[in-house]
């Protein structure tokens, strides 16, 4: 079986091991330099070294409060970011959107509160700000009140055909409040 490549373009490198010239082949984990001699030679190299975000936007004047560097717009795997300069030598960094509160207690483990979150596929979910003790998430927009059928102590907003309604937010029940009371 031999193995074939998305695409393959001389590279214009010579394999260390073979003296063969280099070829760019792209695989399952992304493009790399690959000899094309294969399956004789098995030499391969990433073509880039993988960084923890690459810097977008050096922002001169603000300064690292761990290292008195400046602070840099980075992009990473999972959006933008802010870090030093030198990151990763220096581990300072921060997120650009703090999750917004709520201020409703964790229906779960009545310790912790339900903040925003971002999955990395850009969807908006509440969870526990306890996490990972408490693992309680909930996909709609959480809302304070109980439900008068279970007596569960959260409410969620769903949108239907007829509007915004209120349901319990109890994954057993789920049930839709009454319209008479969801106006109190």
């Amino acid at each position: 079986m031999t193995k074939t490549a998305l695409f393959a373009v001389d590279h214009q490198e010579e394999c260390p091991e073979c003296g063969a010239p280099l070829v760019i082949r792209s695989g399952k984990h992304g493009p790399f330099a690959g000899c094309s001699r294969y399956p004789e030679c098995e030499y391969i190299r990433p073509l880039a070294p993988r960084h923890e975000g690459h810097v977008v936007k050096i922002l001169e004047g603000i300064p690292c409060p761990k290292c008195g560097a400046d602070k840099a717009l980075r992009q990473g795997r999972y959006g933008m970011f802010i870090a030093c300069s030198r990151y990763p030598e220096c581990p300072h960094s921060e997120t650009i959107d703090q999750p917004d509160e709520t201020g409703i207690t964790c229906p779960d483990c009545h310790q912790g509160e339900l903040v925003q979150r971002r999955s990395r596929y850009g969807k908006f979910f509440h969870a526990c700000s306890r996490y990972p003790a408490c693992q309680y998430v909930i996909n709609s927009r959480p809302v304070a009140g109980e439900c008068p059928l279970c007596h569960f102590p959260l409410l969620a907003e769903k949108k239907t055909a007829r509007g915004t309604r209120l349901v319990c937010a109890s994954k057993l029940c789920g049930k839709a409040l009454p319209e008479d009371t969801e106006e109190n």
